[in-house]
């Protein structure tokens, strides 16, 4: 159901790696124990981070921001065929445009993966993050990391940056959150994107690639980075409490 007015803008769905189901899952578990009651994910996509959130169950309600025209499309359409138990609601526009229609819902968990970096103004939908967010609510972000692995390939699908650990944890502060948790993520990745869209300049994801990856690296590069926390990572993933 369509809550609000509609944002044409092209949707970028590739680098989320919306088919490796094991590197969502991974997030998914990083982030689990901070998900709350009334979720908001902002950047659904076509869903695929969606439908594992709708199997948590904490999970009541579920609100699914997605601007883009032909993924808000192929969003509403998989939320057809999934019957999901929990009561969702899609908004095709912006969260900042949302969040009026939003407080009604009292949200308590507000989730950004691969989005954040594609926001110019980040810090201005931090504190419209913050503002939304019920007390000791939280922000879960994940986003791409390393300013010298920005390329052309991040330009073309939107990315206005690569964070810093530190740089994203300012902001969140800046913003008026506590952090509770921050950490580099999926080191393994780091070498492979920088050959392929640094060095050799790719223009695009693989898909094949992706998939070998996701069966093949993502368990054991879970296992690794569950008993030590790597020193960088391809992305961050944040926690951030409003308080």
């Amino acid at each position: 159901m369509n809550k609000t007015g509609s944002v044409i803008y092209p949707g970028r769905d590739l680098e989320a790696m919306s088919f490796a189901v094991n590197y969502h899952k991974w997030i998914l578990r990083l982030f689990k124990s901070h998900i709350g009651s009334h979720v908001v994910e902002v950047g659904a996509g076509t869903g695929s981070f969606s439908e594992l959130l709708m199997q948590q169950e904490p999970v009541q309600t579920l609100s699914l921001i997605e601007p883009s025209q032909d993924m808000y499309a192929a969003l509403d359409a998989r939320l057809e065929d999934l019957q999901p138990r929990v009561r969702v609601a899609t908004y095709n526009t912006t969260f900042r445009q949302a969040a009026e229609s939003l407080k009604g819902t009292r949200p308590d968990t507000i989730i950004y993966v691969n989005v954040l970096e594609h926001i110019a103004d980040d810090a201005a939908e931090l504190a419209a993050v913050h503002d939304l967010l019920e007390k000791n609510g939280k922000v879960l972000i994940f986003v791409p990391a390393l300013r010298w692995l920005y390329s052309a390939h991040d330009k073309n699908i939107g990315h206005f940056r690569r964070y810093a650990k530190h740089e994203l944890e300012t902001k969140c502060r800046r913003a008026g959150f506590e952090i509770v948790h921050s950490t580099y993520f999926d080191f393994f990745g780091v070498v492979p994107w920088w050959v392929n869209f640094r060095l050799l300049r790719a223009s695009a994801t693989s898909a094949d690639a992706v998939k070998i990856y996701d069966r093949y690296v993502v368990s054991l590069a879970e296992r690794i980075e569950s008993a030590i926390e790597p020193p960088v990572g391809k992305n961050v993933l944040l926690v951030a409490k409003k308080t």
